[in-house]
This record gives C-alpha cells, sequence and structure tokens, in this order.
C-alpha cells in the first residue's frame, strides 16, 4: 500500500522507534500487515454491527427503531461537531515529549466532551418538540453518559500512532462485543428502545475501563495555549464538513418524520445504517495508511501512490456494495428482517443508489 520505505532517519521528529512500532518489518511490509489486521478487526465487528441491526430490528417495532434513529441523528450528528480532528492531530504531531503531548489531547478531548454534553442537554427538549415526542428525553439523557465514556478511551490514539494496530483493534473490539451481547439479551427480553441505549453504554463504558487500564501514560490534564492554536487550525475544515454534514442528516430524519411518522424516520435509520457499508473499506485504508502517512508525510511520492492506490480500492468495494443493495434490498427484506420492513425497501435501494454514485463522485 505504501511505495518504497523512507529512511528511518529522514523522519522528522521522534525517532522512528518512538513513532511507528515496525516490529523489525519495512514500512511497506508493516502497513501491508496493518491493512490486514484492520481488514479482519472491521470486517468482522462491522458485520456483528450489521447482525445486531437485523437481530434488532425482528424484535422492534418500527415506531421504536424510529425514535432511536431520531436520537442517533438528533444527538449523533452534533457529536460530529466534537470529532473534529483531536486524535488525528494528535497522531500527525511530533513533539519532543509525548506524554505530555497526549495529555494535552486528552485534556482538549474531555473539554470538548464536556462542552458537547452541555449542548446535547440542551438540545433534547427541541428535539422532543421537533418530533412530537417527549419520550425521547429520558433514553436521549443516558446517551449522554456515553461522552465522558468516550474521552476515556483516548488512550487507544497512542498505539493508533504507534502503528500498533493489533493491540489497538484488540482493545477497541471489546465495546461492539459487549454492546452486541447486551443488546440482543434486551431485545429478546422485551426491553425494546433501551436494549439499544443499555447496549450502547455497556460497550462504551467496558471499553473505556480497558483503555484506561492499558493506557501507556497516565490520564492527567495538561494545557498549554500554542497547543490549542495548533488543533484549532488543523480541525477548523473538519467542523465546516461536520456541519454540512450534520444539515443533511437532520434534514433527512426530521423531513422524514413530518412526511411519514416516526416509523418513517424508523425506515430511514435503517435504511442509512445498511448502505453505510459502503465505505467499509475506504474506513480499512484510511485507518492503516494515515499514521504512515504523517510519518512520512514529506514524502510526496509516497503521498501520491498512496492517494491513487487507496482510492481505487475503495471504488472497486463501494460501488459494487451499493449496486448490489440497490438489486437485491427486496430479497434483504423479505428473507432477514422481515416483511413489517417492506415500506423500507425502496429508501434501502435509493440509499444504496445514492452510495455508489457517492463513491464514484469522490474517488474522482
Amino acid at each position: 500500500m505504501v511505495a518504497p520505505d523512507a529512511p528511518p532517519a529522514e523522519l522528522p521528529g521522534a525517532a522512528i522507534e518512538d513513532r511507528l512500532a515496525l516490529g523489525g518489518r519495512s514500512l511497506r511490509e508493516h502497513a501491508a500487515r496493518g491493512t490486514l489486521v484492520n481488514a479482519g478487526f472491521l470486517i468482522a465487528l462491522s458485520g456483528l454491527g450489521l447482525l445486531k441491526g437485523f437481530v434488532v430490528a425482528a424484535f422492534l417495532t418500527r415506531t421504536q427503531y424510529g425514535l432511536w434513529g431520531a436520537l442517533l441523528v438528533g444527538l449523533g450528528t452534533l457529536v460530529w461537531l466534537k470529532d473534529v480532528g483531536v486524535a488525528d492531530r494528535y497522531v500527525q504531531q511530533d513533539e519532543p515529549d509525548q506524554r505530555a503531548a497526549f495529555e494535552l489531547a486528552f485534556t482538549l478531548e474531555l473539554a470538548l466532551n464536556g462542552l458537547l454534553a452541555l449542548l446535547l442537554v440542551a438540545t433534547l427538549p427541541v428535539l422532543a418538540l421537533v418530533y412530537g415526542r417527549f419520550d425521547l428525553i429520558p433514553p436521549g439523557l443516558a446517551l449522554i453518559l456515553l461522552l465522558p465514556a468516550t474521552a476515556l478511551q483516548a488512550p487507544l490514539w497512542i498505539y493508533y500512532r504507534r502503528m500498533a494496530f493489533v493491540r489497538q483493534r484488540a482493545l477497541q473490539a471489546v465495546d461492539p462485543l459487549v454492546s452486541f451481547a447486551v443488546t440482543i439479551a434486551l431485545a429478546i427480553a422485551g426491553a425494546g428502545l433501551w436494549s439499544l441505549v443499555l447496549g450502547a453504554l455497556a460497550g462504551s463504558w467496558s471499553a473505556a475501563a480497558v483503555a484506561v487500564r492499558s493506557s501507556p501514560y497516565p490520564l492527567r490534564l495538561r494545557w498549554d495555549r500554542r497547543i490549542l492554536r495548533s488543533y484549532v487550525s488543523f480541525s477548523w475544515p473538519l467542523l465546516v464538513a461536520a456541519l454540512g454534514a450534520l444539515v443533511v442528516a437532520q434534514g433527512s430524519m426530521i423531513g422524514g418524520a413530518r412526511l411519514a411518522g416516526i416509523a418513517g424516520a424508523g425506515a430511514i435509520a435503517l435504511a442509512a445504517s445498511i448502505s453505510q457499508w459502503t465505505d467499509r473499506v475506504d474506513g480499512i485504508l484510511t485507518s492503516t495508511l494515515y499514521p504512515a502517512i504523517c510519518a512520512v508525510r514529506h514524502r510526496t511520492d509516497l503521498l501520491f501512490e498512496s492517494f491513487v492506490k487507496s482510492n481505487r480500492l475503495t471504488l472497486m468495494w463501494g460501488l459494487p456494495f451499493g449496486i448490489a443493495l440497490a438489486l437485491f434490498a427486496p430479497d434483504l427484506v423479505h428473507f432477514v428482517i422481515g416483511r413489517r420492513w417492506d415500506p423500507a425497501i425502496v429508501l434501502i435501494q435509493v440509499f444504496g443508489a445514492a452510495a455508489a454514485i457517492n463513491h464514484v463522485a469522490f474517488n474522482w
């Protein structure tokens, strides 16, 4: 995936043994191995998440799934505003004191999560008014407890920066595995919407506990205005992109709820969750190549080759998957998730076709 390796002496800032955990391999070999590791973990865990969605859809009503979709879009898209590159900037930096660099990034992540929690609390009543469902407020308040758990998972960034993919993915697997077990058990027990809420909380806090326990650095608070300015200059384009995505997602869900009720919003949420699988290969390649690209970002030839090859590979997956989803959506509904989701068939087909076109346009 990465072209001829940059000599270790050319790496800026931190020494290569601190920057990357290559284990005696060349950068090309390590990137290839990382792609296989990430592919195995992400495909397995994403498949588990997709299976969870199908199983839960069999036990929840379309209205209950619609409430979950309204919460995911209403609160989840606001979380995008927080995800404006703190982890990415931490991976990119070359500070001589890596412990201090992590403490600064962790402090900023914690502060952003705190501010976002206040914003979400203020947003919940508005969300309830927009959808006309005040029963959204209790599960919404519970989901806000995901934010501190997310901040406590910051030690995973350390392994990601070092390209220690096996360790990173093994720790990350705790969240989806615990969430799957708890969600399915509660859904079968008849917990309805709360099966998804409690499953998400159980998975996220379990992953946080494991991440804190395995952290190479202690979780301490540290502040530096100079570093803050560097994070702001890195992150503002990502914030603009997040705002655009927020408008599209919120508009789709609110429009669907207005036209077809909360059950219609549930159909949109289901179709969107399935079509997101078109981005899986893109996620695998991006998560593998990013720390390597940061380490050799002064080598334009490597950046160009990585760009070209990763775009071609993601297109080879995204386009066929989107088209297959458009063609076989009726079979997916009839034989997998149940005929009561028949109204969602056209939506799934449209989302699949849109995802395929999106991959062509994005890579172009």
